[in-house]
């Protein structure tokens, strides 16, 4: 993309993510803003609650710079809570309240939190947290109760940048190497470039009714769903947690133009539709659906289209990009697993082993470099250098190649399998174990196996759908129809359910130490 494009882009965002109600606030006070189940604001409503809460911080203590962690599922208070903060240039600090009591506490303890928040009114995992810390039930002008810990008077602020929009817009939780979380540190011009940029590509309009299903303490929830759909002044509809059957009964009863989900959410559908014998529910409203998250597999993508009759989207992104990095062109639906062209102000490059690029259509480390890429990762230098080059280059470690303009995302490189010499990407073989119509989901790892020259082995969980019959062994015949030799699984496990994230990634890890264990049966 030429300077000047790009120029112009990063010219007509907000300089704050708390900016993006403003305008629809003065044009459209009472075109309806958020709609959860509890009641709704206008954008004027949401404008006045964002102000009532940014003053109750205020008095409470806190200071630009000071991290505030808010304990959330998605809710009208989380919103108004997230652009109080960001407004009053606080970095808040968002984490999924489904977290386990010692991962919030890392967090809590590796951020240095001035102040925690729980959103106790529509999320009981947040009233557990809550009654954990000894929290304080307390009502919050517009926001209704809340959980609020005490105040941590030993933390100090953060400088700022004399740039606002490079300040922290908000820091986002992630894996890190070690296993210790690392905390992302989105901008404004981070977050705000990625909605406004996918919003544009979907043509979101104030006409437009979304579906705020995606967790926004996850980034694609915030910055696409959250951000893009008020920066556009249309409609977004809050669930805190997916039910298929509410699902279908809002995007039909609220008439929803666009549904962003995860695989996950879309395989649920799926499950739910094939036991009630629904082969098809089609929404004359519903425009655009789009999955991202997470891989999505070819078989739930051809499902999903047949279902809905209509074409699935599907996106790529990591946190540290805000998330996205490329997504499906609506104009140009495709039958593949493709993510879609990379966004325009966005540069990737695909790098070998031997750290030169590669041939375009051949499989490389994928790097990005653009406004989308985070600051770094909070009180953690090493890893942020690791991670970014001097050049600006993000190395996501995935593996993907790019064909006539069109990216694919082939596996993570820490998860490469290298069997008597050859690579092994787990996700083409997931994707074959998938295509059989009774396996709802697999994850595919590599175990090293002591004295032998191939290296590694192929170990693959399948998860097959409830009541089939389906044996390891008639997996093992699929697969050795579809996979050359060293491809093959050389162990299935079946599993009743994966362990997945909030945004629907199965947790390898965990399956892995399960095999370490000897848990899992064949």
């Amino acid at each position: 993309m030429p300077e000047d494009q790009l120029t112009e882009i990063l010219a007509r965002l907000p300089v704050r993510i708390s900016d993006v109600a403003k305008p629809w606030a003065e044009l459209s006070p009472e075109r309806l803003a958020l709609v959860e189940t509890s009641g709704a604001w206008t954008y004027a409503q949401l404008e006045a609650a964002i102000a009532r809460t940014q003053s109750w911080l205020q008095d409470g203590a806190v200071r630009p710079g000071d991290r505030v962690m808010i304990v959330c599922e998605n809710c009208r208070a989380f919103v108004a809570m997230l652009l109080a903060l960001a407004r009053l240039g606080a970095w808040p600090v968002l984490v999924n309240a489904r977290l386990s009591g010692r991962e919030l506490d890392e967090i809590r303890e590796h951020c240095g939190a001035r102040l925690v928040v729980y959103m106790i009114a529509v999320s009981p995992h947040a009233r557990e947290h809550a009654k954990r810390h000894g929290a304080a039930v307390t009502e919050i002008p517009e926001l209704g109760p809340m959980g609020v810990g005490s105040v941590n008077e030993s933390v100090a602020p953060e400088p700022l940048d004399a740039e606002i929009t490079d300040n922290v817009a908000a820091m986002i939780y992630t894996s890190g190497t070690t296993g210790l979380p690392k905390g992302v540190m989105l901008s404004h011009r981070n977050l705000l470039f990625v909605a406004d940029v996918s919003a544009r590509i979907r043509s979101l309009a104030p006409e437009d009714r979304l579906y705020g299903i995606l967790p926004m303490s996850h980034a694609v929830g915030l910055s696409v769903v959250l951000l893009g759909a008020l920066h556009s002044g249309t409609t977004l509809y809050l669930s805190p947690r997916f039910d298929p059957v509410a699902a279908l009964a809002t995007i039909e009863k609220e008439r929803l133009t666009v549904v962003l989900g995860a695989p996950a959410m879309f395989s649920l559908l799926l499950e739910y539709t094939k036991m009630k014998g629904i082969a098809s529910r089609k929404f004359p409203a519903l425009r655009i659906i789009s999955s991202s998250g997470a891989p999505l597999h070819a078989a739930v993508k051809a499902d999903i289209e047949k279902l809905f009759g209509l074409p699935l989207y599907n996106g790529y992104g990591v946190t540290e990009c805000s998330p996205n990095i490329s997504q499906a062109v609506v104009e140009k639906p495709r039958t593949d697993t493709s993510v879609g062209r990379v966004l325009p102000g966005v540069e990737v490059k695909f790098i070998g082993p031997d750290g030169q690029p590669v041939p375009e259509g051949e499989v490389g480390e994928l790097r990005v470099r653009g406004p989308n890429v985070m600051k770094g990762y909070y009180r953690a230098p090493e890893e942020t250098a690791a991670a970014i080059d001097t050049e600006g280059w993000f190395n996501t470690r995935d593996l993907a190649r790019i064909e006539d303009g069109y990216l694919f995302i082939v596996g993570r490189t820490k998860e490469l399998i290298v069997r008597f010499g050859f690579n092994v990407y787990p996700a083409e073989v997931e994707a074959v174990l998938n295509n059989h119509p009774q396996v709802v989901r697999s994850a595919v790892i590599g175990r090293t196996v002591a004295g032998v020259d191939g290296g590694e082995e192929v170990i693959a969980f399948v998860q097959t759908a409830p009541g089939s019959p389906l044996t390891a062994a008639t997996i093992t015949e699929h697969a050795a129809q579809h996979l050359a030799p060293y491809k093959r699984p050389s162990q299935i496990l079946l599993v009743p359910a994966m362990p997945l994230t909030p945004t629907g990634k199965v947790m390898k890890d965990e399956l892995a130490k399960s095999v370490i264990s000897g848990t899992q049966r064949q």
